[in-house]
């Protein structure tokens, strides 16, 4: 187990010289925080937390304002996510893995290509003409079809779907049950009945992408969907076809992107956010959870709402709407007063 003055050093922190052989065992959050845990104050609202815990240390954000007396040890550090994200790091259980080599129940095409140190686990179906690349660990019950490429070092959670002519990245990481190139939802009415367009694109997922589980992602009706390098995809999405999603952008769960809506680098998307098609949104741009987008959402800022406007917009509208039955109470006191004036001055309507 590490010592506080090696914890210190993880995440870039000069440590209370007085404690720095204390072992610390475990983390756990401000209430819960045992004598040998590691805790984290990253706000002003939990330093009353802060004041009764029983960690044998905390790790505080620099803005945060400390009570004069501090009665366990902390460690400083201008950026708490990163330091969180170190800390768990180094105390995170390992992954489970499958065994290295190829599962005896493993189907795998002749003329599929595999490469080197495979962990392919059990009941595993790989297509004709697909190539998998080296340190690959698939999981049972995984379904890759036919002419897919998988790049090296991903990981390929129990019972993913790769449907035909996908191309997958190096170091993807996707979650149990998700779907990659599904048919999108291309549909015109003739007349008499809803005809299916034929979708013969496919989808691209670029390097370092980590998608949730249970996510679908459509294939393209021609050319290709797209998800970006570095971009990270939580549970439960929806992405139409020919997508574009922007590089290291974040979507967060249940939300919706219908077919062609393109994100810039870096957007992030809120929860049960739905884009509406052929969207643009631009660089760095943030949408809040629930919002609707209905238009092009500009570079760098922020929306929310149904439909979705500028965030600062659509909190007046919101404050406004708390206070519809206020103003409807007073409309009808007006309304009585002017009919009372209109018959004491003999007024017709």
């Amino acid at each position: 187990m590490p010592t506080l003055s090696e914890i210190s050093a993880l995440i870039g922190s000069a440590e209370p010289t007085s404690h720095a052989d204390r072992v610390v065992t475990g983390v756990a959050d401000l209430d819960q925080a045992g004598p040998g845990d590691i805790a984290f104050l990253t706000s002003d609202a939990y330093v009353r937390r802060f004041e009764a815990t029983r960690a044998g240390v905390v790790v505080v954000a620099k803005r945060v304002k400390l009570p004069a007396v501090v009665h366990v040890p902390v460690l400083i550090v201008d950026n708490a996510d990163l330091a969180v994200a170190l800390v768990l790091e180094h105390f995170a259980p390992p992954v489970q893995r499958v065994a290295a080599g190829i599962d005896a129940s493993a189907r795998l095409a002749s003329d599929a290509t595999i490469g080197p140190s495979p962990s392919i686990s059990s009941n595993v179906v790989v297509g004709n003409r697909t190539t998998i690349g080296r340190n690959c660990v698939i999981h049972a019950g995984v379904v890759i079809g036919d002419d897919v490429t998988v790049g090296d070092d991903c990981v390929l959670y129990a019972n993913v779907v790769i449907r035909e002519r996908i191309r997958i990245g190096h170091r993807v990481i996707i979650n149990a049950g998700s779907v990659i190139g599904t048919d999108g939802f291309g549909f015109f009415w003739d007349g008499k009945q809803q005809r299916k367009v034929p979708q013969i694109g496919t989808v691209i997922i670029e390097d370092d992408v980590e998608i949730g589980s249970c996510v679908c992602i459509d294939r393209a009706k021609f050319a290709a969907t797209r998800v970006g390098r570095g971009a990270k995809i939580d549970n439960l999405v929806q992405i139409g076809h020919n997508v574009q999603i922007g590089p290291h952008s974040i979507i967060c769960g249940q939300a919706g992107l219908a077919g062609s809506s393109k994100l810039g680098t870096g957007v992030v998307l809120g929860g049960q956010v739905a884009i509406r098609d052929h969207i643009n949104i631009g660089d760095g741009a943030m949408v809040a959870a629930c919002a609707g987008v209905m238009e092009d959402v500009e570079a760098k800022s922020i929306v929310s709402g149904m439909p979705a406007f500028p965030h600062r917009q659509s909190l007046r509208e919101q404050a406004a709407l708390r206070r519809l039955p206020e103003i409807v109470t007073t409309l009808r006191k007006l309304q009585e007063e002017i009919e009372k004036y209109k018959k004491q001055l003999g007024v017709d309507e």
